[in-house]
């Protein structure tokens, strides 16, 4: 029996999950999603605030996309509550899957035995490890100097972003460093450069780990740049973010569709452009795969698609 090569995707928001609802269909693999815990907006936040438990709007994002299959619960955790009445101010607003992990992890008293409970109700087909077990505030530094305090005020801010650091130690969660070093292969997840990935690769323990891991790290680029974060980033600027930031790349996978005038309209009016490759030479490989769909000029990653594009890139590793 051939054995399974070991898959660790890194990130956060709705683009890790359209990663792993693609590939976790895909036979002999293993899959670990590492997650970040720094989102401080929404439901998310009020929840992290008030409890003062890592965030899980992310975690919830991950265990529905690798639940095995779409189940009542599964359908459920998605649900939000919406209410004009001021006395139901407590719930309106909130996800119901934020708020099922948030009474697990009281009733534990443990963040991660609650995302491991809830993984073996919905079937999950992987582990999800969050990338620290600590209440955690992501800080930015622009281009002049100022500082934003806050994952979900960064993009507000209208100014270029230099870095994201953490002014505490971070700890990471050691199941995440284990995963990493002994990895076949690691990817960054499609997403925000600085909000949803780098936050977990700026933690001390997991940089280090990527550097001494023996697997081959994938970075599935951005089609689009995302106002606030990536304005007029190239390819190579996406990529120049995390080796500013301590990491490595060694294949970046590109859309190579060819993007509709019509939804390039509805993305630029928005302040979005597509991602363009600028220069001839790069340090990293490049491949280009079909794997973008537009309805309704929605441009968005299709799993299937990055289904077929990562067994093709398993079949050289």
């Amino acid at each position: 029996m051939t054995e399974k090569k070991k898959v660790v995707v890194i990130g956060g928001g709705h683009g890790q999950s359209a990663i792993l609802r693609g590939i976790k269909t895909i036979e002999n693999i293993e899959i670990t999603a590492i997650v970040t815990v720094a989102d401080d907006g929404g439901s998310t936040g009020r929840l992290r605030r008030h409890f003062h438990i890592p965030a899980m709007g992310d975690i919830r994002n991950v265990l529905i996309s690798l639940a095995e299959s779409e189940t009542l619960l599964s359908t459920l955790m998605e649900y939000r509550f919406e209410s004009t009445q001021e006395e139901d101010q407590d719930v309106m607003g909130h996800n119901l899957g934020n708020l099922i992990l948030t009474a697990m992890t009281q009733a534990s008293g443990s963040f991660m035995e609650s995302v491991t409970t809830l993984s073996k109700v919905l079937n999950v087909r992987g582990r999800i490890i969050p990338a620290s077990s600590q209440v955690i505030t992501l800080f930015a530094e622009m281009e002049d100097g100022t500082i934003v305090r806050g994952e979900s005020n960064i993009p507000d801010i209208n100014n270029r972003i230099r870095r994201v650091f953490y002014e505490e130690t971070v700890t990471a969660m050691p199941a995440a460093v284990e995963a990493i070093m002994t990895a076949d292969i690691i990817v960054y997840g499609i997403g925000s450069v600085y909000t949803s990935i780098l936050p977990n690769l700026i933690i001390p323990a997991i940089q280090q780990a990527i550097h001494q891991s023996p697997a081959k790290v994938v970075y599935f680029c951005n089609a689009m740049t995302q106002p606030g974060e990536t304005d007029g980033y190239s390819m190579e600027d996406h990529v120049q973010a995390f080796f500013d930031h301590g990491s490595r790349i060694d294949l970046v996978v590109y859309a190579k569709n060819q993007i509709p005038e019509e939804a390039k309209e509805k993305y630029w009016q928005e302040g979005s452009i597509p991602v363009m490759i600028r220069k001839q030479e790069h340090p990293y490989a490049i491949e280009q795969y079909d794997l973008l769909d537009f309805d309704e000029n929605l441009i968005r990653h299709n799993s299937m698609k990055i289904k077929r594009c990562f067994e093709s890139i398993l079949k050289r590793i």
